[in-house]
């Protein structure tokens, strides 16, 4: 049963913790190892590359303290889709929201998980032909023989004259994460980390410095072999939990702070992450797989404050939009980051625009683990100790609000 009471959770908090104290506004704050390291070995299914993502214990966190089978978790920044797979994993429902329809089309295939016998038939009654070039110069990515079949597999995905079918919708994911990366089991030649695509006058600098040119690749090989290892941990329970959830999922691509698609007082949890302030640029990052689905980025309205003035206006409007979805009793789990080099913890910002909206403040939880892959890559130093943080300001609507 969920725990709807702010003392007892904090108390929950406080057992998981390494110590609290009240020094931001008079809200507990709880510092700790929330989720183990052997708790880091999430489904498979997460393992799709997303600038800016948080891990799938995060929101496993969350919906196991404050939500029940079958209750409503909503995502208002959905990205590469985290907390709705991991909420449907769960037996949640899931309401998931990004302005990039980038969101919805890695998300939603991996809620209506295909058999890997149907992808393997799928890729094979897909016409990949040789000499086909992309509409775009990206040689400096591929090979001329992977070149053709991306614009063939492209071609085919955006001008069938019939929608896709959940096979051919879990291909194009699949294939849209494997663009590029920095290993054989991407299209690419070696580039950088896979969650994002650096530009190409970058690209061919770093082929220039690496003395690298682009290997063939095989597409199709390539995509199976990823489909196998995203389904390879999936039990006959969770697959279907996740079909389940799909035949009720809601996927928006809508701005935040304003979804009138969602009913008042509907939504049990929200766990999300906002835009990072003026750090990440989404529409730069994805410019390649905007390519590949027929988006058109510069069309996309994503919001990357310049200003902490003007991400704080933003997320008042947003939370305002919040407060009207989600139920009474209700709970918010938002992670933020921090700016200035960790001068300007950002739940300082976030916990005053939630209690302005109507919320009461239960606690901010900040987890701090060791350092991650990933962080070691980007050189990131979170807190000068050697730790990689989540700092997450839990909010509820009082009940009768």
């Amino acid at each position: 049963m969920a725990l709807m009471d702010p003392d007892i959770i904090r108390s929950r908090l406080g057992g998981f913790s390494l110590g609290g104290s009240e020094d931001l506004y008079g809200i507990p704050v709880f510092t700790g190892e929330f989720w183990t390291s052997e708790q880091r070995k999430a489904s498979s299914l997460h393992e799709i590359s997303y600038r800016a993502c948080f891990k799938a214990q995060l929101p496993q966190f969350f919906i196991d303290l404050l939500t029940k089978e079958g209750q409503v978790v909503y995502d208002p920044f959905s990205g590469r889709g985290t907390t709705p797979i991991q909420a449907a994993l769960m037996g949640r429902d899931v309401i998931s929201n990004d302005v990039n329809p980038l969101s919805e089309i890695l998300t939603r295939p991996r809620l209506e998980v295909p058999d890997i016998g149907d992808v393997r038939k799928g890729l094979e009654g897909i016409g990949i032909g040789s000499g086909k070039k992309a509409d775009i110069d990206l040689s400096m990515f591929y090979h001329p023989d992977t070149e053709s079949e991306i614009a063939s597999l492209r071609e085919y995905m955006l001008f069938k004259d019939r929608p896709l079918n959940d096979v051919d919708a879990w291909i194009r994911m699949v294939a849209t994460n494997r663009l590029t990366g920095h290993s054989p089991g991407f299209f690419s030649v070696y580039t950088l980390p896979p969650n994002q695509a650096v530009s190409r006058e970058r690209q061919m600098i770093i082929n220039e410095k690496r003395g690298q040119s682009p290997p063939y690749r095989d597409v199709r090989a390539l995509i199976l072999k990823k489909s196998r290892t995203l389904l390879k941990k999936l039990d006959v329970a969770s697959v279907q939990r996740l079909r389940g959830a799909s035949e009720r999922a809601v996927f928006l691509t809508c701005d935040a702070a304003n979804t009138p698609d969602i009913e008042d007082g509907s939504i049990d949890l929200i766990v999300s992450s906002p835009p990072f302030l003026n750090v990440v640029q989404y529409d730069a990052d994805n410019w390649l797989r905007c390519w590949f689905n027929g988006i058109d980025p510069d069309r996309v309205a994503i919001t990357i404050p310049g200003s902490l003035d003007r991400w704080k206006r933003f997320m008042e409007e947003c939370f305002s939009e919040f407060f009207r979805v989600v139920r009474p009793g209700g709970f918010i789990a938002f992670e933020v980051g921090e700016i200035g080099k960790g001068s300007i913890p950002l739940e300082k910002v976030i916990a005053p625009v939630g209690i302005d909206a109507g919320f009461e403040a239960v606690a901010i939880v900040i987890n701090s683990q060791e350092f991650t892959k990933t962080s070691n890559i980007w050189g990131v130093g979170n807190m000068s100790r050697g730790t990689n943080t989540n700092r997450i300001v839990l909010l509820r609507k009082p009940e009768g609000a």
